[in-house]
């Protein structure tokens, strides 16, 4: 069991940055895969990141490869996401997700814990 507080959130404008923190407690966090994932108004959930349980592999989508970086500070039990020249479209509830599986998971749905969320505003 483990409990994600996700924090950093905030109103920024086009080309600002921002780092997200997620927050576990519970079991040490080096015991999960973890990942973001945002979801827009009138969308649905997208992912965004993740990362694999030693913090050697690292995965993003395709809209966010070269501008956001997923990390994890396993002795902080903290994972990390610094996005750089944010985008409008990029405007979103940003969530942490964790999963115990050793292979991060193909459907966000098996992601089996998840945070409150932290809101993410970019105007133009």
């Amino acid at each position: 069991q483990v409990q994600l507080v996700e924090s950093g959130g905030g109103l920024v404008q086009a080309g600002d940055s921002l780092r997200l923190s997620c927050a576990a407690s519970g079991r040490p966090s080096s015991s999960y895969v973890m990942a973001w994932v945002r979801q827009a108004p009138e969308k649905e959930r997208e992912f965004v990141a993740a990362i694999s349980r030693g913090g050697i592999s690292t995965y993003y989508a395709d809209s966010v490869k070269g501008r956001f970086t997923i990390s994890r500070d396993n002795a902080k039990n903290t994972v990390y996401l610094q996005m750089n020249s944010l985008k409008p479209e990029d405007t979103a509830v940003y969530y942490c997700a964790a999963d115990g599986t050793v292979r991060i998971p193909k459907k966000l749905d098996d992601y089996d814990y998840w945070g409150q969320g932290t809101q993410v505003t970019v105007s133009s």
